[in-house]
């Protein structure tokens, strides 16, 4: 009995301490004050909060489909995109732009700065979302008998949305520039979904009809409680944070760098969401919702690179400001690694269930599992090298940014205006993945020639002399 024991408390033991040193771990990370300890727990807390808001986004699709059908829901689904998309245009870059101002400010103690930086923020974003939607809704009231006549009133409802898309997403930057990720990310993926199908599920209960129509109504009407919600909290937290009866501002700077974030945006954007908006002009509504199911399936793994992005920007900038190139390489890989590995677990696991997971959107949406796998492919690619459209970024590099998505944004078009009336849904799968792979070959590229390193998952973080102007 004692031989048989000593290996089985050998093993009890050897888990003992491996369970001990994560929890050390975790202990450091939660309650240590240096900067890699609150990188790292912005992640913990993104990465919670983009696992709950997939889980809720994910299941409010199901439900939408469910109860619309594929025809209504693929309306739904082109038109919010759209909104969406817009919304964020309308930002001109200024929710990404106060990360890379608004530490630099708290360092030097401005809060004079902080303060005008961020009503300049929101004020410019809601007036530009504002202007947008109201030449969108002039020109589908003069062009829209060639628009399809079931997309007529919920594009009027998605204009109206708009001004607060933008203020939502302003605040989501300002929270993220303040490591707040709660208030930065909560509204956004876990309160705005949960409102959207609380709100539906009210409206069939009290007879509406089950179309676009009262989805966009039922979105409209949670993207206004949520976005004026966390305006009020965010203004608050900043009050409290940095008293200043002064709002400095210096809007030629914030421009000269938020305009370039802008297209990089635009781009990107455009870049992941293209593909639904390109199905919706070339195939049928019921198309359009085969294909956003399979998408949103998949995009689950995306909610990796988003946390590591969160919690990692700020912290890009502040070394680079620093002058280290040595740890700006370390942490970039670092944050490459953080992406790649739990992507690769999380996509294959959904290869292993996708067909179930289509078939809780309907019976027809199965036929969307072929593009999964595809999918992946360009996933993985991107999760290789992190996130490193942040790193160029907040290292000054964001003219290069601009021109790899645009890039890689023309490939996407050219491949999806090719392959989608050739092969229909799987062309559209297959021109994303393309162009995100060749995102983040460009990407890896311009972090070794500009800032002297080889950016993936798989390499180490070792310096050459850089082309460009790194540090």
């Amino acid at each position: 009995m004692a031989m048989l024991q000593q290996p089985e408390n050998h093993v009890r033991g050897g888990y003992r301490v491996k369970l001990e040193k994560l929890a050390a771990s975790l202990h450091e990370v939660m309650k240590g004050t240096d900067p890699q300890a609150r990188a790292q727990r912005m992640a913990l807390f993104a990465f919670a909060i983009r696992v709950t808001g997939a889980a809720i986004a994910f299941l409010s699709q199901v439900i939408l489909a469910r109860l619309m059908g594929d025809f209504e829901y693929g309306i739904f689904v082109f038109v919010w995109v759209l909104a969406i998309l817009l919304g964020n245009f309308s930002c001109l870059g200024f929710h990404t732009a106060i990360i890379r101002f608004l530490p630099q400010y708290q360092s030097a103690g401005d809060n004079a700065k902080i303060r005008g930086l961020a009503s300049a923020a929101r004020t410019i974003a809601m007036l530009a979302a504002t202007g947008v939607a109201a030449v969108g809704a002039a020109g589908l009231y003069v062009f829209g008998d060639f628009v399809e006549s079931y997309y007529v009133i919920p594009l009027y409802l998605g204009a109206v949305c708009l001004p607060l898309i933008a203020l939502g997403d302003v605040m989501d930057g300002t929270g993220r520039a303040n490591a707040w990720p709660i208030g930065s990310l909560a509204p956004t993926f876990i309160v705005r979904p949960t409102l959207i199908i609380v709100f539906m599920v009210i409206a069939a209960w009290l007879g509406a009809e089950h179309t676009a129509r009262v989805a966009m109504i039922c979105a409209l009407a949670a993207t206004y409680v949520t976005s004026i919600g966390q305006f009020f909290i965010v203004a608050w937290r900043m009050r409290r944070n940095f008293p200043s009866d002064m709002r400095e501002t210096e809007i030629p700077l914030w421009f000269r760098m938020a305009l370039p974030i802008f297209l990089i945006e635009s781009i990107y954007f455009l870049l992941t969401n293209s593909d639904v908006v390109v199905v919706g002009i070339f195939l049928t509504p019921e198309q359009v919702a085969i294909y956003f199911a399979a998408a949103k399936v998949m995009a689950l793994v995306h909610f990796v690179l988003f946390a590591v992005k969160a919690a990692a920007s700020a912290r890009f900038s502040a070394i680079y400001s620093e002058g280290n190139r040595q740890d700006l390489a370390d942490f970039a890989v670092q944050a490459a690694r953080w992406t790649f590995w739990p992507s690769l677990a999380i996509g294959l696991f959904i290869l292993a269930i996708g067909n179930f997971l289509l078939s809780l959107f309907g019976p027809n949406f199965t036929e969307g599992y072929t593009m999964l796998t595809i999918l992946l492919i360009g996933i993985l690619a991107k999760a290789s090298i992190g996130p490193g459209e942040g790193l160029l970024t907040m290292a000054g590099e964001q003219n290069l940014c601009v021109k790899i998505y645009a890039f890689a944004l023309a490939s996407n078009i050219t491949l999806s205006v090719l392959l989608i009336p050739l092969i229909g849904l799987p062309g559209a799968a297959i021109a994303t993945a393309g162009a995100m792979i060749i995102e983040a070959t460009l990407l890896s590229l311009g972090a070794y020639f500009r800032l002297g390193f080889l950016l993936t998952a798989f390499s180490r973080p070792i310096l050459s002399a850089p082309a460009g102007n790194g540090k």
